[in-house]
């Protein structure tokens, strides 16, 4: 639901101070003169977008919430966990009213308490930032470790690691549509985690922990992460703790490893990993594009690469643009986007928001959209998608553009990263390197870059200047062979698909060739028809009869 207040921020600089040009939608601010924007806040303190490291809550009352009782019955739970009363009270750990309550410190203050019955029913206090239990613990410690349960942390405080948070809500389900609020724990303490040297991840040895694994690996920096391999019988600290002794946990610990990530393995290193998809039901499709026709051809897998290419204003761009918000709107990812051509942005995001909603932006014939479905519109796009963006007359070069998807992967969680065109990058290179040379290194860091942090990349690349056949009138479908600098294009990429229409007649279906796919769970090559909506950016499955027609 959207809403029209006055901006407390500009409001009192304008003659019309009475004009309500701040929207409200759900816990979201964006004031359409001034600019200003964020989270609504409590007490009138909002947080402006960009704001990191502080509550946004008011912290809870420990003199009102804290009560110091420990009865005799909770001690005995926590010792036949292998717990001592030491290590309960120095992390706060108190019950009352049949819940054990842990309390989560955020520098100093209460922010959060977690409640635990000893049947394990869990409760949280009601809308309250989301930290890690025990942040306050690990301060600019430079070794951390990372468990999935408070009980987790405490056994490892029991065997004298300080330096342990535990997340807040145990691990997501290998089904989860989307990890943006799940982990915004991750991004309120980012910072400490960068300064840290090494992290150890020692989450439950079972499929919900491996995602929980995986995602704090991306959001963490795989190259700082160690993991722990728990031993048979034993799926967590305590596990290990109550069955085989406090010396058997350290040197779980300390036997911890680096993630992998270059170098020579043996299957043994991936049997988590195969043994987790086997337990899922095989190797998985990619995600849907939104579009039923299209997937029986192509689908979006994590950690892939996807050229596409296509004649100049054949609709590359806006075929892509339609994946990606079918893709945030029905699996919940997160994208950035460096696309220089579809600058401004503004403009951009306005055609985007005619996608989104299924109505034109502009006035015509149709039907547009009404303000609060601009407002839905736009609210809903900042919260799924991020543009990189050069300054000045500067030109993003391939390191600028990893550099802060990296960074959108940390702070954002983003699953999508789209690079539209390729010759809008600045392509400088050493004077002994060729463009064969220079394009193949490229696409094997973007592909590098895919794997390690498990996003899907997609490169726009046009293809050389084609010659019209002659006997038809019209160019050729072209290929990843005709894009300028190097059949590295074809040979390096996962994917490739080309989106191609008939230039004379706009009513006309458009073909999507999908030329190559190099793993076979994901799609297979073909071509698929697609009607295109031009008021809104929309591309539709077709029906038999509609082919017929054509």
């Amino acid at each position: 639901m959207n809403e029209r207040t006055v901006c407390p921020k500009c409001s009192h600089t304008r003659k019309k101070s009475f004009e309500k040009t701040r929207s409200v939608s759900g816990n979201l601010y964006h004031c359409f003169h001034c600019g200003d924007s964020g989270i609504v806040g409590v007490d009138g303190k909002d947080i402006p977008s960009g704001t990191k490291g502080k509550p946004r809550i008011a912290p809870l009352d420990p003199a009102e919430k804290l009560k110091g009782l420990l009865p005799a019955n909770v001690l005995e739970f926590f010792s036949g966990r292998g717990i001592s009363s030491n290590t309960l009270r120095r992390n706060k750990i108190e019950f009352e009213d049949g819940f054990i309550k842990f309390p989560y410190f955020w520098k100093g203050e209460l922010v959060n308490i977690k409640y635990r019955s000893l049947d394990k029913k869990f409760k949280q206090e009601k809308d309250r930032d989301r930290v890690f239990f025990g942040l306050d613990d690990i301060g600019e410690q430079k070794e951390i470790i990372i468990t999935e349960g408070e009980i987790d942390k405490l056994s490892l405080n029991e065997v004298g690691y300080l330096n342990c948070v535990s997340v807040p809500d145990g691990a997501p389900t290998p089904n989860t549509k989307t990890y943006t609020s799940k982990f915004d724990f991750v991004d309120n303490c980012i910072d400490i985690f960068k300064q840290a040297g090494k992290i150890i991840i020692a989450v439950d040895n079972d499929s919900p922990g491996m995602t929980l694994q995986r995602e704090l690996i991306r959001r963490l920096d795989p190259v700082k992460c160690w993991v722990v391999e728990w031993p048979e019988g034993c799926k967590d600290a305590n596990d290990v703790l109550c069955k085989l002794g406090k010396a058997h946990l350290v040197e779980v610990i300390e036997s911890a490893e680096l993630v992998p990530i270059k170098g020579v393995h043996s299957t043994a290193d991936f049997w988590r990993e195969i043994s987790n998809e086997y337990e899922n039901g095989g190797i998985k499709r990619g995600v849907s594009t939104g579009l039923n026709n299209v997937d029986e051809y192509y689908t979006v897998k994590e950690g892939q690469v996807t050229i596409v290419t296509g004649i100049p204003s054949h609709g590359k761009s806006t075929f892509l643009t339609t994946i990606l918000i079918n893709i945030a709107r029905f699996q919940g990812w997160h994208f950035a986007i460096f696309s220089p051509e579809n600058n401004p942005i503004g403009h951009y995001a306005s055609r985007m928001a005619a996608t989104y909603i299924g109505k034109p932006f502009n006035k015509g014939e149709r039907e547009r959209m009404t303000p609060s479905e601009v407002n839905e519109a736009v609210f809903w796009l900042d919260s799924h998608f991020k543009f990189l963006l050069a300054g000045d007359e500067t030109l993003f070069r391939l390191d600028d553009i990893l550099r802060l998807s990296k960074i959108c992967v940390q702070r954002y969680g983003i699953k999508g990263l789209v690079i539209d065109p390729w010759n809008e990058i600045d392509h400088t290179r050493p004077g002994n390197l060729t463009e064969t040379e220079h394009i193949s290194q490229s696409l094997t860091r973007i592909r590098t870059f895919a794997r390690i942090y498990d996003v899907h990349i997609w490169i726009v690349a046009h293809p050389m200047k084609l010659q019209k056949d002659k006997s038809a009138s019209k160019y050729p479908v072209p290929t990843a062979y005709d894009i300028s600098g190097s059949a590295h294009w074809r040979n390096k990429a996962d994917n490739i698909f080309c989106v191609h229409r008939d230039e004379m007649d706009e009513s006309r279906l458009v073909d999507i060739h999908v030329q190559k796919i190099r793993f076979r769970e994901v799609g297979q090559p073909g071509v698929v028809e697609l009607r295109f909506d031009v008021a809104t950016g929309r591309y539709f499955d077709v029906s038999t009869s509609e082919k017929l027609i054509e």
